[in-house]
């Protein structure tokens, strides 16, 4: 595209103020700025930082941040979760006065799927507000069941009872327990609760979505949303990154790492192909004592090598790690903070990654054509693990569950054991995947979608 910086149309980027949709949304800003859209980023103060690698690397004509203070939400909720989502709708009004004040106003809005109250803010100001999902259109097909239709266990007090999805493609069932801790919290009536359901059903009717995913993964279920959107405008435009990006490898991407790239990329040069575990969380969910002890106790007793990220919240159970790494004399890499994981997943040493299954590790765990052990712990990851394991093949599950299950360290031992460096057909489709994943970005389906995207702003 052919454009000077800063004359593209103009674009609002809203993210929901958490790391795992905050990433992947600038992800994708990254990608309308190298395709001459004009954007501003609405941040608070707090998660202005993370936008200093686009600011860096994009002039100034082409992207500005809008810091609007972080709305407090009221303490006294029940559920803080869904009172911190209401309470973003308090700066409907701020970011109304603020597009009323622009002399080139953004043409579109582009928003989390938790914010879906933007789609009413878009109707007022007559512009198209745009979904952002953060994970897969397996999810969404969920999702749009969950909060249209309510379903209920038949037994109230039966954790296990199946939820069934027949009308959604390969009829997913899940145990209640594993659907969305989201849902599983819903009050009828509660005033927090029906701002959140309405504004889930506001992302349906909303003017189009775009997805962190490619037609070749999932197209089913593209289809599907598809039919029940009843329009065309859904758009796969992911992986959002891929491994040789400029702007994973060479920023601080996420926020500044917790150790040296290369201090980590030494330590795996020394290992052989496909030797290594990663083990790693993600950025919210932390694991219990004993989860991480029995943990500990599979890497000690199975012989791996492995990589351990351990994120700030686990840090008061940090010593189980730092134990374990003194023992195995140097098998063992403890990573305290934030880990540049693209760029460890991959290594040609890395050959399992044991994941909590957040749909943005997901798809670098693809991209790098790495297989996987699934441990969903909650939100989307138990849907996520689903469709690793049973519809694609690239993943093995390995424990299910957080506060609920302490899995047992010699089984979870022979996995890895069976897992590291052994031909198994889940690591030949996985790497089937990655290379899908790089045509689609590079020249495929993802490429067209993102040209056609941006196609629609530009007319």
């Amino acid at each position: 595209m052919s454009k000077t910086a800063g004359d593209g149309p103009h674009i609002l980027i809203y993210p929901y103020p958490a790391p795992g949709h905050i990433i992947p949304l600038l992800d994708l800003t990254h990608l309308l700025l190298t395709r001459g859209l004009t954007v501003t980023v609405l941040v608070t103060p707090t998660d202005a930082p993370l936008l200093e690698p686009l600011l860096s690397n994009h002039p100034s004509s082409s992207i500005q941040p809008l810091v609007l203070p972080a709305p407090d939400a009221p303490t006294s909720s029940h559920f803080p979760f869904v009172a911190k989502i209401r309470a973003q709708g308090e700066l409907y009004d701020p970011i109304l006065n603020w597009f009323r004040s622009q002399p080139t106003p953004p043409v579109a809005i582009i928003s989390d799927v938790f914010l879906g109250w933007t789609h009413h803010l878009a109707i007022e100001l007559g512009v198209p507000r745009v979904v952002f999902w953060p994970s897969c259109a397996f999810q969404w097909s969920i999702s749009n069941c969950m909060w249209r239709d309510l379903p209920k266990r038949d037994d109230p007090d039966d954790d296990n009872s199946p939820i069934s999805f027949p009308n959604i493609p390969n009829s997913p069932i899940f145990p209640w327990w594993q659907m969305s801790f989201v849902y599983g919290e819903y009050r009828e009536g509660d005033p927090d609760w029906e701002f959140f359901r309405n504004s889930m059903l506001a992302n349906v009717v909303s003017w189009g979505v775009v997805f962190n995913s490619f037609t070749e993964l999932e197209r089913v279920y593209i289809d599907h949303l598809k039919k029940e959107m009843g329009q065309d405008r859904v758009w796969t435009v992911g992986p959002l990154m891929l491994p040789e990006d400029d702007l994973v490898r060479h920023s601080k991407r996420g926020g500044p790492r917790a150790v040296p790239t290369e201090n980590v990329m030494t330590w795996l040069d020394a290992k052989a192909k496909d030797s290594v575990v990663y083990v790693c969380f993600g950025s919210n969910f932390v694991l219990r004592e004993q989860q991480m002890s029995a943990l500990a106790a599979a890497l000690e007793c199975s012989g791996v090598h492995f990589i351990w990220c351990v994120k700030a919240a686990d840090q008061e159970n940090v010593a189980i790690v730092e134990g374990l790494a003194d023992r195995v004399e140097g098998r063992g890499f403890v990573i305290k903070g934030w880990a540049p994981q693209v760029a460890i997943l991959n290594h040609r040493a890395v050959g399992v990654f044991v994941t909590h299954c957040g749909w943005n590790s997901v798809l670098e765990g693809l991209s790098t054509g790495v297989m996987m052990l699934t441990w969903p712990i909650s939100a989307d990851q138990f849907t996520n693990a689903m469709l690793l394991v049973d519809q694609l093949g690239v993943a093995i599950r390995a424990c299910e569950g957080g506060d609920r299950i302490v899995p047992d360290s010699a089984e979870l031992s022979r996995l890895l054991v069976q897992s590291v460096g052994e031909t198994r057909p889940e690591r030949a489709r996985v790497r089937e995947l990655r290379d899908a994943a790089l045509v689609a970005k590079k020249e495929g389906s993802s490429r067209k979608d993102l040209d056609e995207f941006v196609k629609q702003f530009e007319d």
